[in-house]
């Protein structure tokens, strides 16, 4: 499981280290201006330096997506647009399947979550059979606290997470087409790269969804940020949830599913696992 817990707990010492490189950036920009100042090239340097220093903030996707924090901070000022088919004050619930379904599956996932991708990969078909067969519906709770781990720090998550919103926008099937899509084998970059920051990116995966393939409203909600003030209130929603500590995790009518493993309960990660371990707790 992808954990938020790791790095919580050495705050103080991260912030000492972001002090200690903050000053030293400051020394090495003072000194790149002395050598460089009043000359072309010493110009295109501090240009240079400049791009770096972005590109260290969020990973500098060059007008496509939203890659800076400051871009983030303007979306969280921002007037909350929910998309269709979310419930809730701020649009924050997100439910699949059949209404009167007694049953609700909860899943807890980031976009970037390297093990949610392969749980999505092994079991993803058998949750959408037994959704579909009505055996219970699907509550999503998408985080995006791997943007803020300072080793892989980025905005992929959140940005992916504004893309759902727009395929949810335009159909709850949509919707899941494009998480399962997002997740795909051939698709889901590595935990370390922040691909998913890039606007080009998502979209390029929305054309294997047909509901989303040359959807021009889909698009232009994509590359606006539409949706990125809900997404970061999906993300601070899923905060609240104190007894997740990592991802995936999943709850059946609020109680965690888990398996024996060798390392203790995890999340079972295969239908031969998944199936047995559901059905107990739906009797």
């Amino acid at each position: 499981m992808s954990k938020r817990n790791t790095w919580e707990n050495k705050q103080t010492a991260r912030e000492r280290l972001r002090a200690e490189r903050e000053a030293q950036a400051k020394k090495d920009k003072a000194r790149r201006q002395l050598v460089v100042a009043g000359a072309v090239v010493g110009i295109l340097a501090i240009a240079g330096g400049i791009a770096y220093g972005v590109s260290q903030m969020g990973g500098g996707t060059s007008g496509s997506g939203k890659s800076t924090n400051a871009a983030w901070k303007a979306a969280a000022d921002s007037t909350l647009v929910k998309p269709a088919n979310t419930a809730g004050d701020k649009g924050t619930e997100i439910v699949i399947g059949k209404k009167d379904a007694k049953h609700t599956l909860e899943v807890y996932q980031d976009m970037r979550c390297p093990i949610c991708s392969v749980f999505e990969q092994n079991v993803g078909e058998t949750i959408d059979k037994d959704v579909k067969d009505g055996k219970y519906k699907l509550s999503y709770h998408v985080g995006t606290f791997l943007d803020r781990n300072p080793q892989i720090a980025g905005t992929g998550s959140k940005n992916a997470l504004s893309a759902l919103g727009a395929a949810l926008n335009v159909s709850p099937e949509a919707f899941s087409a494009y998480n399962k899509a997002l997740y795909a084998k051939g698709n889901h970059p590595e935990e370390t790269k922040d691909d998913y920051a890039k606007d080009d990116v998502l979209l390029k995966v929305a054309q294997e969804v047909p509901a989303l393939k040359g959807n021009a409203e889909f698009e232009k909600n994509v590359k606006d940020g539409t949706f990125d003030k809900w997404a970061l209130e999906v993300s601070d929603a899923f905060d609240k949830a104190k007894d997740v500590t990592g991802t995936p995790t999943l709850k059946v009518d609020g109680k965690k599913l888990e398996v024996e493993t060798v390392n203790g309960k995890g999340v079972p990660m295969t239908p031969q696992q998944f199936t047995p371990a559901i059905e107990k707790m739906l009797k």
